[in-house]
Order: C-alpha cells, then sequence, then structure tokens
C-alpha cells in the first residue's frame, strides 16, 4: 500500500496513522482555539487585553479579576471541548481509526469520557495557573492543549477504536 493510499483511507501503518491523526488533531484544536477565544471574548469574559487575540482582533473587554477570568476561562474551555471534540470524533472515525470495537453509543460515550478526563486535568491546571501565578490567558489555555494531547491519542488508539 502506497503513502497516499495510506492518507487516503482508513487503512495505515503506525507512523502515517500518528500523522493522520495529528492533523485530525490539529483540526480539532484549531476549533476548539476558534470556540474557546469566541467564548472567552462573548459568552463568559476571560481574555486580557495583552492576550494576542485581543490584541490582533483590537477586541473590547471587560475588566475582571483574576477569580472570575479563572472560572470564566474554564467554563469557556468546557463551550469549546463540547464541539471540538465531535469535530475530532468525526475526523477519526472517517479518516484515522476504524469504528467497531464497541457499539456506536458506547463509543461516543468512551470517546467524550477520554476526552473529557484530559480536558479536566487541564482545565483545573488553567484555572490553577490563572489564580495562583495570574498568568496570561492564552499561555494557560496552551497548557490545557498539550495535556490533552498527551492523553488522547493513547486512549483512542488503545481504548476506544480498533488499532
Amino acid at each position: 500500500m502506497t503513502i497516499v493510499e495510506q492518507f487516503m483511507g482508513r487503512e495505515a501503518g503506525p507512523l502515517v496513522q500518528f500523522i493522520k491523526y495529528s492533523i485530525a488533531g490539529g483540526i480539532a484544536t484549531a476549533t476548539h482555539i476558534v470556540i474557546f477565544h469566541l467564548a472567552a471574548w462573548k459568552l463568559f469574559p476571560s481574555l486580557q487585553a495583552n492576550d494576542s487575540a485581543v490584541k490582533f482582533f483590537k477586541l473590547s473587554l471587560p475588566e475582571l479579576d483574576d477569580a472570575t477570568r479563572s472560572r470564566n476561562s474554564m467554563l469557556d474551555n468546557v463551550t469549546a471541548f463540547l464541539f471540538s471534540n465531535m469535530v475530532a470524533y468525526i475526523i477519526n472515525i472517517y479518516w484515522v481509526f476504524e469504528r467497531g470495537r464497541h457499539s456506536l453509543p458506547v463509543e461516543i460515550l468512551l470517546f467524550y469520557a477520554g476526552s473529557g478526563i484530559s480536558v479536566a486535568i487541564g482545565t483545573v491546571m488553567m484555572g490553577y495557573l490563572i489564580r495562583r501565578f495570574g498568568i496570561r490567558t492564552t499561555y494557560a489555555f496552551i497548557s490545557n492543549i498539550v495535556m490533552a494531547v498527551l492523553i488522547n491519542y493513547v486512549a483512542r488508539k488503545c481504548l476506544i477504536f480498533k488499532g
């Protein structure tokens, strides 16, 4: 099987599968970042004047104390998770992994549970970094993404989908 065939179909060797997973994760992460920042701007305000998105788009925002910003950033992250995780699931089942280890409802439940655990850990860490050290929302958010990537691939490959 050629590399092009591996990228075009679901069957792939371990390296190509991980590259496809990384691409799918990149798309889901981009979705998460966009929704997080939209929510942090309009839904549950949590951005600061020195955050990259605020500077780039010249957004206007309310002044917030660190406790409010911490709570709101966690709510924004949960909101973004619900949407970006569905994007990840759809790309994973159609391009990266093979369904069938579990029934569809169980598979979706496990997918969200596995991702939810990684996002919960990352979200708590994000809130803690903001509350304890007052670090920029954007940097705390990046720590959440790193945590999710580290946990999700193993859970999806070994527990949720058929290799």
